[in-house]
């Protein structure tokens, strides 16, 4: 089969297509022909050396997310069977022909979905349902606040926010970033170029803000949250700690009653990931199936491009996901 491999740490060059042998699911895996694989962020830091597999995942080839169809079962797998359409969580190997998924970590593709929109679903639901909904309770009629609002992240957070039942406030860099997170039901969206978002929100307040960004966010976020609000961080892409003269004070965590907390999701253990996957079935996916939600692709590339879909990636032009489908020369 073709993949595609990082040959060594560097920019989107050094993705390069290569012939492998197709894999053999072990007795809880399954093999899914991939149709569409999810480009993340985490690819592009795993590109560049900054993020390595967890030990028994593929090293060498990203891609957290695909959507395809079972092409073959492990021998105590019984919950699937080889045709049917499926989407998965990895914890990397998407960026290929065949890929290999844990059995529990499969969800069926949304009635209604394609294999692009279904391809784009399971690293950021996962990672929003886990953050936002269970470490960061967040409950209805709440005041919700998810920095990066049209990122795939964002564009998740909002619309599953939006159903069931808070306040929805983002923020975005750019004012036509910040229209398309209104228009999938933010609220109130602040384009951070222009705009302080602490100062924008200072009356409103918030009592669950989901971060990606860190730095001199941190200080903010904090002044910002209501009473036993919570900060929940999945990344800090301006750094983890606070520099220069604005600095968190934790004694707002005791005065107000704040809870700080965050996850990675890739390195969690199977019987966690597969306690998330029911869950999502349970909750999310009906909420995905009555029309509450709405996939937002950027942009879709052929596999054999996906040095160019990392280029994209890194621009941070983009709004929503940006899609690999199973094309080569």
């Amino acid at each position: 089969m073709k993949t595609i491999v990082i040959t060594k740490p560097g920019g989107p060059g050094v993705l390069e297509i290569h012939e492998s042998e197709t894999p053999a699911p072990a007795a809880s895996e399954v093999l899914i022909k991939v149709y569409a694989a999810g480009v993340n962020r985490p690819d592009v830091f795993q590109r560049k050396g900054n993020y390595p597999p967890p030990p028994g995942a593929p090293q060498d080839v990203p891609g957290l997310e695909v959507a395809g169809v079972i092409a073959q079962t492990g021998a105590d797998v019984t919950g699937w069977r080889p045709g049917e359409r499926v989407c998965a969580l990895l914890a990397g190997g998407g960026y290929a022909e065949y890929t290999l998924a844990q059995a529990a970590h499969c969800l069926p593709i949304p009635e209604g979905f394609d294999n692009i929109q279904a391809a784009s679903l399971p690293e950021t639901v996962f990672t929003v349902w886990h953050n936002v909904f269970q470490r960061g309770r967040l409950q209805a009629g709440e005041r919700f606040l998810v920095h990066g609002g049209s990122s795939g992240i964002g564009i998740t957070a909002i619309q599953l926010a939006k159903a069931f039942g808070a306040k929805v406030f983002t923020t975005a860099g750019s004012d036509e970033k910040c229209a398309a997170c209104e228009a999938l039901g933010a609220d109130i969206s602040i384009n951070y170029k222009t705009s302080d978002f602490e100062e924008a929100l200072r009356e409103q307040g918030a009592d669950v803000i989901l971060d990606m960004v860190g730095g001199d966010y941190i200080p903010k976020n904090l002044r910002l949250l209501r009473e036993e609000g919570r900060l929940v961080f999945i990344n800090t892409m301006k750094g983890s700690k606070v520099k220069g003269a604005d600095e968190a004070d934790f004694g707002l965590i005791m005065r107000k009653r704040l809870t700080v907390t965050g996850s990675t999701l890739r390195n969690r253990d199977h019987a966690f990931k597969a306690a998330l996957t029911s869950d999502i079935q349970k909750y999310v996916w009906p909420v995905l199936e009555k029309g509450l939600f709405k996939p937002v692709i950027a942009q879709t590339f052929p596999l054999a491009a996906a040095a160019e879909a990392h280029t994209l990636m890194e621009t941070s032009d983009h709004i929503g996901k940006i899609i690999l489908l199973n094309q080569w020369p």
